[in-house]
């Protein structure tokens, strides 16, 4: 079957997906609740998407299509809210972060639908251990081309939003010392990693997608697990690899953050993409996954190496022009004031455990935070 036709959006549209974790009241371990409370969404007209995930303690939340901050932000506070009544009615709090810090994987039961249980088959225990949680973002392209010059433009910058999003530092009842432990159970399934080096549509699918298609692997965009990805039926690209935030807020303000870069690119403001930029491409990503806002990047043109908090810094000052057009200057200055003082939502979280010793009191937090 040929791949899909790129179907343009809006440039520059948005969306975002996060999913979120069931927490049980008492004993704050994941709880198995998913189909009861999509049950309970099902009764009222939900202000989004909701939909089940590869396990039954967690849940995928969807907004509608957004141009401006303020309407994404308004959506995913009236998602939540919405979440936290039906949640409240079967002793289930909800709650963020990339990771549960203490959920054992081979406790929990994969969802009741024919993909998760076909993709439990196919991957057996890594199915499980996908018990993790992230947050999605797609932006919307003018055309084919410009969405793959935009994603392969965007790798340079792909460090910044696993840094900023990072919220799963404690995994199995241990501190992983990973900012970001939840990628390292993306990077186990075998079509994860970056999309290959193409930047013609035409090209993309006869010379790469037909044939990983002819090999029987895939059959639709859906089967590669990239950490950024084209999805030709919705006209965007979509960004992976951000851990689910603990604040609604923080992720309305990732999404528009990544608008505003995808707005620079689309300018013409920033190099052309080149396969030799990948070259440090994992390194970068490694250490914005190990250090978050404390590690390094490495530039992919001049190889000089500074800290990821000084890169995203002054990114967010060349973007700032984008964003005033967008309407975001007060989301990017959020994100500025956090990564200039506060610190990502792994520090914060490791702070609690450092206060209290209990991985009880981290998800505490967790949960307190999502209602906020």
């Amino acid at each position: 079957m040929p791949l899909e036709n790129f179907h343009p959006s809006a440039a520059l549209s948005m969306g975002v997906e996060l999913e979120l974790q069931l927490v049980g009241e008492h004993d704050r371990d994941l709880a198995s609740a998913a189909a009861d409370l999509l049950e309970l969404a099902g009764r009222r007209s939900f202000p989004g998407d909701i939909k089940p995930e590869m396990t039954d303690s967690m849940i995928e939340v969807a907004t509608g299509i957004h141009e401006r901050y303020p309407l994404l932000r308004a959506q995913l506070h009236a998602i939540r809210d919405a979440l936290l009544e039906d949640a409240a009615r079967l002793n289930v709090s909800l709650c963020g972060g990339g990771t549960h810090p203490f959920q054992q994987w081979h406790e929990r039961r994969i969802f009741s639908a024919p993909r998760f249980q076909q993709l439990s088959g196919l991957y057996g225990y890594l199915a499980k251990q996908f018990t993790v949680f992230g947050q999605h973002v797609h932006i919307g392209m003018p055309d084919a081309d410009s969405a793959l010059r935009v994603l392969h433009a965007l790798g340079r910058y792909l460090p910044h939003f696993i840094a900023l999003s990072a919220s799963s530092p404690f995994s199995q009842g241990s501190d992983t010392l990973f900012d970001s432990s939840r990628l390292n159970s993306v990077f186990a399934f075998p079509l994860s990693g970056r999309a290959p080096f193409v930047l013609d549509w035409a090209r993309f699918e006869r010379e790469y997608f037909v044939r990983m298609e002819d090999t029987g692997i895939v059959r639709s965009m859906k089967d590669f697990y990239w950490d950024i990805r084209p999805k030709p039926e919705f006209g965007t690209i979509e960004l992976r690899v951000c851990d689910t935030p603990l604040t609604v807020d923080r992720a309305a303000q990732i999404a528009v953050y990544l608008q505003a870069l995808c707005s620079l690119i689309l300018a013409g403001e920033d190099p052309a993409p080149q396969e030799d930029d990948y070259l440090v491409y994992t390194y970068n990503r490694f250490q914005a996954c190990r250090f978050g806002l404390e590690g390094l990047i490495v530039h992919p043109r001049g190889h000089a190496a500074l800290p990821l908090r000084d890169d995203i810094l002054g990114t967010l000052q060349r973007v700032l022009p984008h964003a005033e057009r967008l309407g975001s200057h007060e989301a990017l200055t959020a994100l500025h004031d956090m990564v200039k003082r506060d610190g990502n939502d792994a520090c914060r979280l490791r702070g609690v455990h450092a206060r209290t010793g209990s991985l009880l009191a981290v998800v505490d937090a967790a949960v307190a935070d999502f209602s906020r």
